[in-house]
């Protein structure tokens, strides 16, 4: 595929992350945007509804996903990149859920800033900002041997 045609796709996908986190309120439910805006500093804890709030940060998680596999293909163009990803996005959401919920628990302690980091990156495509650097370096370290080889074998 042509540079050119790959920028559009990804800046298309781009578009549609920026999107999700433009619309953030209005698509999810999260009691704690307004919570750490301030709230925190007068009130108490939040008032929130567990299963929703669970619900609603697995959907944000896997929407990002989605579209992050989305760029990482088209960036790539290789299944075998889409299904590595794929497959660390599910350890990072076990972990990630398992970590939020146990912050959750013990949100009555003070620990707020714990909860706040584990949110964040539950619902930021941070992972696609350490993945696309990633996979890239592998790919050029990768050219570079096949370089280095087919020099080898022709001298």
């Amino acid at each position: 595929m042509k540079m050119r045609y790959r920028f559009i796709g990804i800046s298309l996908l781009t578009g549609l992350l920026v999107l999700i986190k433009f619309y953030e309120e209005s698509l999810f439910y999260d009691p704690l945007i307004d919570f750490y805006e301030l709230a925190y500093l007068h009130n108490g804890e939040p008032q929130f509804e567990l299963p929703r709030l669970l619900i609603n940060l697995s959907m944000r998680f896997w929407l990002n996903t989605l579209i992050s596999l989305g760029i990482l293909y088209v960036a790539f163009f290789e299944k075998s990149i889409v299904k590595f990803s794929l497959f660390l996005f599910l350890i990072l959401f076990i972990l990630g859920i398992g970590a939020f919920i146990y912050e959750l628990l013990n949100f009555h302690n003070g620990n707020y800033m714990g909860l706040f980091y584990v949110r964040r990156f539950l619902i930021h495509p941070i992972f696609l900002l350490i993945l696309l650097p990633a996979f890239y370096y592998q790919r050029l370290k990768s050219r570079r041997k096949k370089k280095r080889i087919s020099s080898i074998m022709n001298a």
